[in-house]
């Protein structure tokens, strides 16, 4: 434990000592900073460097929660803090599941979270991968210019202690690139613009696959280009690995246990049922050092595990925090979340990835006589009801003919249901790629998917 680290517990330490008879008491320090930087033709556009720390309690008492927080570490502050949250108890509604996470014997899994290389990497040096970026991905293709090109990174410091016996600290940081490229083809009333993305995470920039980043948003700008509207019929589609990852961000709101034990879930009761093809095995694994979001903890301090969701098709589980597993009657799976030190824990998927399988996208298009390669869709949150499942969104993609990649087409819509598209899953990718977000992507294969175009 580093002496910063040290002292974020030893004030969580102190807060709860303070508790009084029939209080439980849970304080969460935290302070961390973050670096943004963009970059146009060449000059630094933007660039943030901000830090913040806190401190966030909970106390819980007769089955009421108060809850309040400060942006310091000041003692008097942290006095007031507690003082505040004592009193917002009584504006609380007395919830029988109120209550405090209580330790449950799973061990943390030892994790390289913290990178000194990136600690202590330059500002200078910062500036200069974005620009970088820019050059690599402007390099790549006449038609293409480079919208923006950025660097990211964050650290955090971390300390929870609680009167139920949680007692966890640690610290963890990370960073990426993006570019965001345009497409330009065509003069006058027959000019058309297309749009591409690229990225690259890492613990360190060492890590970064700068090249990769470029080409990438290069051909997604590109491939786009001319396209046109596509007639309506039913298709086998093939998922990118983004898409993909954007997919499973939607199928985590439905394996929430917050939202199953709401009623606001499409699979509410039905635990133990085959909800997807036999191909298909979700697994949230926050403990896979290749996820940019691993941890070792969750947001109340229990040991972050592997967690399989579905099984070979079978719903096996859903993620519980401590609160929504009381509600479910079960335990908490250790996923708990928390944005920071002024929000109380909610809960989610950390880190969600399907098994891959063993294929490449290539070798997956060439067995496709019709089919579609979506490279993009839009309107995912406002299409998808993942309560009912109704699942409609805007693509764009490429078409796919006997086994090759072919005109690329957009201003369609794709439609099925979340649980007839588990079920059509016809092949997981083995092209496994890890995002700067809590799902990772591969390709993926659907079968009879409503394409509504022309």
């Amino acid at each position: 434990m580093s002496d910063t680290v040290g002292a974020l517990q030893a004030i969580a330490d102190r807060v709860i000592e303070q508790a009084r008879p029939g209080e439980q008491i849970e304080a969460f320090v935290s302070r961390g900073g973050e670096t943004e930087v963009r970059v146009y033709q060449g000059e630094v556009e933007h660039f943030v460097s901000a830090q913040s720390e806190g401190i966030g309690i909970r106390v819980i008492s007769d089955g009421r929660t108060g809850f309040a927080y400060a942006g310091t570490l000041d003692e008097a502050a942290i006095a007031e803090v507690l003082a505040d949250a004592r009193d917002n108890v009584q504006f609380g509604t007395v919830d029988e599941y109120a209550a405090l996470a209580e330790p449950d014997g799973v061990s943390p899994t030892e994790q390289a979270l913290w990178n000194d290389a990136l600690a202590d990497y330059p500002t200078d040096e910062k500036i200069a991968r974005a620009q970088d970026l820019e050059r690599l991905a402007s390099s790549h293709d006449s038609r293409v210019r480079v919208d923006e090109a950025n660097y990211a990174d964050a650290w955090g410091e971390a300390a929870v202690a609680s009167t139920a016996g949680i007692r966890q600290s640690g610290r963890e940081n990370g960073c990426y690139v993006s570019v965001a490229t345009l497409a330009d083809e065509g003069e006058g009333a027959a000019a058309e613009t297309q749009t591409g993305f690229g990225f690259s995470v890492g613990r360190e920039p060492g890590e970064f696959d700068l090249e990769r980043a470029a080409r990438e948003a290069s051909e997604r700008a590109t491939c786009l280009l001319g396209a046109t509207k596509p007639s309506s019929r039913r298709v086998t589609v093939v998922l990118d690995p983004f898409v993909t990852a954007q997919f499973l961000g939607v199928i985590s709101s439905t394996l929430n246990g917050e939202a199953v034990v709401k009623g606001r879930s499409l699979f509410t009761d039905r635990l133990g049922d085959e909800v997807a093809a036999a191909s298909v095995t979700l697994v949230d694994d926050p403990t896979n050092p290749k996820a940019y979001t691993s941890t070792d903890v969750d947001g109340e301090g229990l040991a972050a595990r592997r967690n399989v969701l579905i099984e070979n098709g079978v719903l096996q589980q859903f993620v519980h925090n401590s609160y929504s597993a009381r509600r479910a009657g079960t335990v908490s799976t250790g996923n708990a979340t928390r944005g920071g030190f002024a929000g109380t824990p909610g809960v989610g998927c950390l880190a969600l990835s399907l098994v891959p399988g063993t294929r490449s996208q290539a070798e997956i298009v060439a067995g496709i006589d019709d089919g579609l390669l979506v490279q993009q869709m839009q309107g995912l949150h406002s299409g998808v009801n993942p309560i009912s499942g109704d699942f409609s969104t805007g693509a764009a993609g490429l078409l796919i003919t006997n086994g090759a990649v072919g005109a690329p087409v957009r201003e369609f819509t794709i439609a099925s249901t979340l649980q007839r598209m588990l079920l059509d899953i016809v092949e997981v990718g083995g092209d496994i790629d890890w995002l700067p977000m809590r799902s990772a992507g591969m390709s993926l294969v659907i079968d009879n998917i409503t394409m509504s175009g022309a």
